[in-house]
């Protein structure tokens, strides 16, 4: 989701508050937040993570279609020191064009086994799969999948799941019940297969699949005094109708202000076999904003 003015406000009044107190209600544990900044042009407002299974290596996602690979370092505590950006490239279109405007507005990743890139798209609603970097995209759902969907808060979320099947949920639509449909790509086409619960002010903004095989989703929540983080989980049940969801578990609401603007999502284990959630912020090409890597320890 893109910010207009009265949202940038909001964002600068999170610059003046108190970032130094980390941590929130739930679950989950604080561990670290490393702030990254750079001069390069194609740096910041990464919308969406995924570490590798070590946590060494990382690929981000901007808003302005940019895919940046960057070695992650890490203390001996396993606290992130630092970021070498290794590559950046810019997806294109099927026809091999440039991505300019609405088309543009790239918000969810997720990663194949084989290393393919899946992206969903906001602004003109969509998931398009890149086989490798400067590949042109494949289009994977037909124009009517994600129609009614609204613009700027369409499919901002994207997980895959061990068998390589894709989940993508919208920021701001609701089903009649007012419930979060969740699609799934599976023999080649998208359905709704279950439903999350919709609750307070909050709106998914990043998704991905646990190598427990949870769903998590991070969602955010815009006040006039800033941000406010929550992530969520279920378990997922295979029926022969599709899937279900189950055991919701809220690990972590953060106050305003504690962080910035996290959109980017990526579960993993780390070196002790602990879950950890690291979350990426969006900074919106804003001064007063920041990039920073939000890492928590997660509960079994």
């Amino acid at each position: 989701m893109r910010f207009g003015p009265a949202l940038a406000l909001a964002a600068l009044l999170l610059f003046v508050c108190d970032r130094d107190s980390p941590g929130g209600d739930g679950a989950a544990r604080f561990l670290d937040a490393h702030a990254w900044a750079r001069g390069e042009d194609w740096f910041g407002g990464f919308s969406a993570l995924h570490l590798s299974a070590d946590g060494g290596h990382a690929t981000l996602l901007s808003d302005r279609t940019m895919v940046v690979e960057a070695q992650v370092h890490r203390d001996q505590d396993g606290r992130i020191i630092g970021l070498t950006p290794l590559s950046h490239w810019r997806p294109h279109a099927s026809t091999g064009k440039k991505l300019t405007r609405a088309i543009a507005d790239s918000e969810g990743l997720a990663i194949g086994p084989d290393g393919t890139l899946y992206i969903s798209f906001e602004g003109v609603p969509r998931v398009a799969r890149y086989a490798r970097p400067g590949a042109r995209a494949q289009v994977l759902n037909a124009p009517s999948t994600f129609r009614g969907l609204e613009g700027n808060r369409s499919l901002e979320s994207l997980a895959i799941d061990a068998r390589g099947r894709l989940y993508t949920l919208p920021e701001g639509g609701r089903d009649a019940q007012g419930r979060i449909p969740v699609y799934r790509r599976d023999a080649g086409r998208w359905q709704v297969v279950f439903s999350l619960p919709a609750r307070g002010r909050f709106l998914p903004v990043g998704a991905d699949i646990g190598p427990d095989g949870r769903l998590y989703v991070l969602e955010r929540a815009v006040t006039l005094l800033g941000f406010r983080s929550r992530l969520r989980r279920w378990t997922l049940t295979e029926t022969g109708a599709g899937a279900e969801i189950g055991a919701e578990e809220t690990l972590l609401t953060t106050a305003v202000g504690t962080h910035d603007n996290l959109e980017g999502l990526s579960v993993w284990r780390d070196g002790e076999g602990a879950l950890r959630a690291t979350m990426v912020s969006d900074d919106n090409f804003m001064w007063f904003q920041r990039t920073e890597l939000v890492e928590y320890s997660l509960p079994d």
